[in-house]
């Protein structure tokens, strides 16, 4: 029924023009709309919606994840944009700097201003 369907993040924040600031300057993702009740941003063939509420940040689980080629190229780049990467000790995991080595797959995770855990993932 939904295979064939789009799917969108959608990530909760508390203040919108931080938010903005941070995914359209830091993230260097594209608006394509805003509305009262938030913003859109393209990501590949994705989109990302992102809202204002008071309940913002209180998850504690990754709101989105971003499959990448090239994860070490990705985390320094955003490293050097003053991303910070979340450390996670996961059962056989190792870890090359903030890139968690997990069988076939590589992963990382920030957090926005908000405190939303974003994520990077990449095969290999």
């Amino acid at each position: 029924m939904l295979n064939d369907c789009d799917v969108v993040a959608n990530v909760a924040v508390k203040d919108i023009e931080v938010a903005k600031k941070f995914y359209t300057d830091t993230l260097e993702l594209n608006q394509v709309s805003e509305e009262p009740f938030g913003v859109t941003y393209k990501s590949g063939s994705g989109r990302l919606f992102v809202y204002p509420t008071p309940t913002a940040g209180t998850a504690q689980s990754t709101c989105a994840t971003w499959e990448v080629k090239d994860i070490k190229q990705v985390t320094e780049s955003l490293a050097n944009k003053g991303i910070k990467f979340e450390h996670y000790e996961f059962p056989g995991a190792k870890h090359e700097g903030p890139v968690h080595i997990m069988g076939g797959t590589r992963a990382a995770w920030f957090k926005d201003p908000d405190g939303n855990i974003l994520g990077l993932s990449a095969a290999g």
